[in-house]
């Protein structure tokens, strides 16, 4: 029983933070915003989702809130970040992040400071573990499938087209008349309302949210997930969420089944993934997947001909 619910929860956590890497995905490899700042808005879900169900508001009203004050926050954020070039941005982003997370720690008055809120689950049935892992399961990858296909359907538009002519030459595109400081702040506040949604899963599943959970850290894990899976392309982006979270939770349980490994597999795996984060920016620097053609309808009309 100890080994299925093990593996049932780290299928959870590829479900959340296949959400985040598409998020990011989202920003950086279809517009080319290195938002270095994700987990603040992963964390500004997470505690608007434990607030409001501690409250007494229903799941689904808890994972729209998360999703619009992060994408409201994640908005007012953009407006002077979006304005700086891409290695300032990338700096401001991550500062931002830090300071989000320091005011949660401080303030008590929000939700508890250091000491953590807990959360109620959207899914417990009591006494059968592995039941509610599995209708857990059903809801993380039913919003993961979601977020998977507005971002499929987003990034197949006129409006994809203009986020990927914004990523190869933000200046051509601003002289074919196209708003590109508009656009920018479309794409982050969309990609931040999809970390919210994250945020909004990872506080219910693990019912108690702390403010030591939001390192940059997160953030960085995530970019590694993009970058192996393979920037602009969402499906690498969750194969790439699947293979670090498999090492990340694997370690956890490997000392129990490899006691012949002589290192430590939590020291196993940072050496495992800076290996094949250098293996694939050598040989493979569009990542496991890479960006695949868009779907136009002049596409279509060149196939039928």
């Amino acid at each position: 029983m100890g080994v299925e619910i093990y593996i049932l929860d780290m299928f959870a956590y590829i479900g959340i933070f296949g959400i985040l890497a598409i998020s990011l995905n989202l920003e950086y490899g279809f517009t080319g915003l290195p938002n270095f700042g994700l987990v603040a808005f992963f964390m500004v879900g997470a505690y608007t989702s434990a607030l409001a169900a501690n409250a007494g508001f229903p799941y689904p009203a808890c994972i729209i809130l998360a999703m619009i004050i992060s994408a409201i926050i994640g908005l007012f954020v953009s407006l002077p970040a979006l304005r700086l070039r891409e290695d300032y941005l990338a700096i401001s982003t991550l500062a931002f992040g830090e300071i989000g997370r320091l005011v949660i720690k401080s303030e008590e008055w929000i939700a508890h400071g250091v000491w953590g809120i807990s959360v109620p689950r959207a899914i417990d049935v009591s006494g059968a573990p592995l039941l509610t892992l599995s209708l857990q399961l059903a809801l993380i990858f039913s919003i993961l499938a979601l977020c998977y296909f507005l971002v499929q359907i987003i990034v197949n538009s006129q409006f994809g087209r203009i986020m990927r002519g914004i990523r190869e030459d933000e200046v051509l595109a601003s002289s074919l008349g196209k708003n590109t400081f508009k656009y920018k702040a479309q794409v982050f506040a969309l990609g931040s309302a999809l970390a919210g949604a994250a945020g909004s899963l990872f506080a219910q599943y693990n019912r108690f949210i702390d403010p030591f959970v939001f390192f940059p850290t997160v953030t960085f894990s995530v970019w590694v997930m993009v970058m192996v899976g393979g920037p602009a392309n969402n499906l690498g982006a969750i194969a790439g969420a699947a293979l670090v979270q498999a090492l990340e939770r694997g370690s956890r349980i490997a000392k129990d089944y490899l006691p012949f490994l002589p290192i430590d597999p939590q020291n196993l795996r940072i050496i495992i993934i800076g290996v094949l984060i250098i293996l694939v920016l050598m040989y493979r620097p569009q990542g496991l997947l890479r960006e695949g053609r868009v779907k136009t309808p002049a596409l279509k009309v060149s196939k039928g001909a």
